[in-house]
């Protein structure tokens, strides 16, 4: 039998950062689905183009900087950039639109950082805030769920020649934020009668939820982030709503409306910007929960996924200097042991 003269460890595994990347990339797919099938196309259309967007950002940034461009194309993080921001945009964008939010989260956010692994904040978030920032109509432009453009129709939306005005309206979190209080108002607005959450949304956080747990039984994330996520945006929802029900929405309508489910498994567990130990993560993803429930249900933005991702991705190393673990056979008496003794030695 031949020896093995490499060095250990001798175990080798397939998974690579694009295969990973990879795997993200086909999670989002039950959503990108639902999405579509509430929506239209259009976010079929923007994800086609936000991907060839960021893949020639991502080239020419890496030519200018001398990089070899095949090799860091191969790791489909740009592709992943793109995919995620174009499922937090309207299906009704303009080309344009994903044109600045894409090649601003690569060209700015990602790569003049470093590139990937070097960036201290989320570039999809980056890209969606730019965006909302400076063109807050095109971003709230949403379809009311169920009436669905055609492809056409989504194409024309697509590339202007379409207007939005007729088609668009809004979604659960902004209608609820806007009459919340007003229970003949509310009852009105057929936007809200969801099954158990806004009416079409349930579906598309449901979606993202079922490729999230794939995600967590691939190992390619863990349960840390998600559970703080979701429990950090439930639980002052469900104290809110206890004491007062007419002002403020139940936790289940927090968490399966809006991007809940695509923010606590696909964009807050984002492993560069995120915080690293156990007990960080439960605590980054927890802050962030609370952090969107304030801003919906006090600011001036009907969903706050992208600012509260941001937020807690400037406070990440923060929480990791305060939450590493011990180093393994180390401990306070150990500390304070050895202390003793290089005093009393000296």
């Amino acid at each position: 039998m031949a020896l093995i003269s490499s060095t250990s460890p001798h175990t080798t595994v397939s998974n690579n950062t694009g295969a990973f990347m990879r795997q993200v990339i086909y999670a989002t797919l039950p959503g990108l689905a639902v999405l579509t099938w509430q929506f239209g196309w259009g976010t079929v259309i923007n994800v086609l183009w936000a991907v060839v967007v960021a893949l020639v950002s991502e080239a020419l940034i890496l030519k200018a900087r001398g990089r070899p461009v095949a090799f860091y194309l191969k790791d489909y993080s740009a592709v992943l950039t793109a995919v995620l921001l174009a499922l937090a945009l309207p299906p009704t964008s303009p080309w344009w639109l994903t044109l600045i939010g894409v090649g601003f989260a690569i060209i700015v956010a990602k790569q003049l950082y470093g590139g990937l692994g070097m960036n201290p904040f989320n570039p999809a978030m980056v890209g969606y805030v730019l965006l909302l920032i400076s063109f807050p109509v095109a971003m709230t432009q949403w379809i009311a769920p169920g009436e669905a453009p055609s492809l056409a129709q989504s194409w024309q939306l697509f590339t202007g020649q379409l207007p939005v005005d007729g088609l668009s309206g809004a979604t659960p979190l902004d209608t609820f934020r806007t009459w919340a209080g007003n229970d003949s108002e509310l009852a009105s607005h057929g936007i809200l009668d969801g099954q158990f959450a806004g009416l079409g949304w349930e579906w598309v956080n449901l979606a993202f939820l079922l490729g999230g747990l794939y995600l967590i039984s691939r190992k390619i994330i863990t349960w840390h982030i998600p559970a703080g996520f979701l429990g950090g945006l439930a639980l002052p929802a469900l104290i809110a709503w206890l004491i007062n029900p007419v002002r403020f929405s139940d936790p289940v309508f927090q968490i399966f409306s809006g991007g809940a489910m695509l923010g606590a498994f696909f964009i807050a567990t984002d492993p560069v910007s995120a915080a690293t130990s156990r007990s960080g993560r439960l605590i980054y993803a927890a802050l962030i929960g609370v952090l969107i429930w304030v801003i919906r249900s006090f600011g001036g933005y009907p969903d706050a996924v992208a600012f509260s991702v941001l937020l807690l991705n400037l406070c990440a190393p923060f929480i990791d200097y305060y939450t590493q673990p011990r180093t393994y056979g180390h401990n306070k008496a150990n500390r304070g042991t050895n202390s003793a003794k290089q005093g009393g030695g000296s």
